[in-house]
């Protein structure tokens, strides 16, 4: 594949879906992506469990050794709202990469079985899906309602607009992870999240410099009102209640501030990157080459998938 050496465009989007709906998601996904590729993006980055839904302000019943049957429920409606891998959402999605010849990487909630698992997916200019990234490591009450990916599904994709990968949300605090990902050359590094904190815009310009990678972060901006009216948060919060304010942003790699952080509103924000800006940037850091230690210092990855049931000839 050759990639685009000379600079172009990349958006990241921060909006909310249509919570538990996924035709509307796909529909408002849709819209968003032509508004990016209009903008001149050749790739967009969408937040952590675009499709369908990250469940704010919920905990789907569970208590330590109880669960009710509301909570049984509404776990049920959040996987009917999944996305299977391939399926009908897929196809829509790669349709949507294809009309408008981007690259497309989309966080979704994945069914697979009856497991649901944080994931994103990834989508070439040609509509072409490229693979998925699932999350290693779900963050405190997730545990209860995403399974847990395995090195199998950790790629740098080769890309027309350079090496792609993601790491999503907490994950980026897993710095082994970080450095698997730096060792395989990652130059777009996403990282689709729910965390609207003000710490978190600090750890992208540090995933930057630290990476020499260009860092593509969008996060939702999601309102009460996006959810259904009988949406399971207690009816604790009116329709304006804010559940995640953004704070998406496009970072160089030595921490340049290229686009972001919004907060308070949905947008697509966009950038200019020019991939050469990376070898200039590891002129003098190079976390996993000149700058390393190996003879001090070694992380073993392992890269197999994990089956539950392995079957021998």
């Amino acid at each position: 594949m050759v990639t685009q050496r000379s600079p172009f465009m990349v958006a990241v989007v921060q909006a909310a879906p249509v919570v538990f709906d996924l035709q509307a998601s796909l529909d408002k996904c849709a819209g968003l992506t032509a508004q990016a590729a209009q903008q001149g993006a050749k790739v967009v980055v969408f937040p952590e469990a675009f499709l369908s839904a990250y469940p704010q302000d919920t905990d789907f019943g569970a208590r330590f050794g109880y669960r009710t049957p509301e909570g049984r429920e509404q776990f049920r409606r959040y996987y009917e709202s999944a996305v299977d891998v391939p399926g009908p959402a897929c196809d829509r999605l790669s349709q949507m990469a294809r009309e408008n010849a981007v690259q497309l990487v989309m966080g979704v909630i994945e069914r697979d079985g009856g497991t649901l698992y944080c994931s994103v997916l990834f989508f070439g200019e040609d509509g072409r899906y490229q693979g998925k990234h699932r999350k290693l490591m779900p963050t405190a009450l997730e545990r209860v309602t995403w399974g847990f990916g395995d090195g199998s599904t950790m790629p740098v994709l080769e890309t027309a607009y350079g090496k792609v990968g993601a790491v999503i949300c907490w994950e980026n605090y897993m710095p082994q992870m970080r450095l698997a990902m730096y060792a395989k050359g990652v130059e777009l590094y996403c990282a689709p999240t729910a965390d609207d904190l003000d710490t978190w815009f600090a750890s992208m310009r540090h995933i930057a410099c630290e990476g020499r990678c260009f860092v593509l972060s969008a996060c939702q901006y999601l309102l009460r009102s996006d959810c259904p009216a009988d949406y399971p948060d207690g009816g604790r919060n009116p329709p304006e209640t804010v559940f995640m304010r953004g704070g998406s942003c496009i970072l160089g790699p030595r921490g340049q501030v290229l686009a972001g952080p919004v907060y308070g509103q949905e947008a697509v924000l966009t950038a200019e990157v020019d991939l050469a800006e990376i070898a200039r940037s590891k002129y003098d850091f190079d976390v996993v080459g000149h700058y390393a230690r190996p003879d001090i210092f070694q992380l073993t990855v392992d890269e197999s998938p994990r089956s539950v049931v392995a079957r021998k000839a």
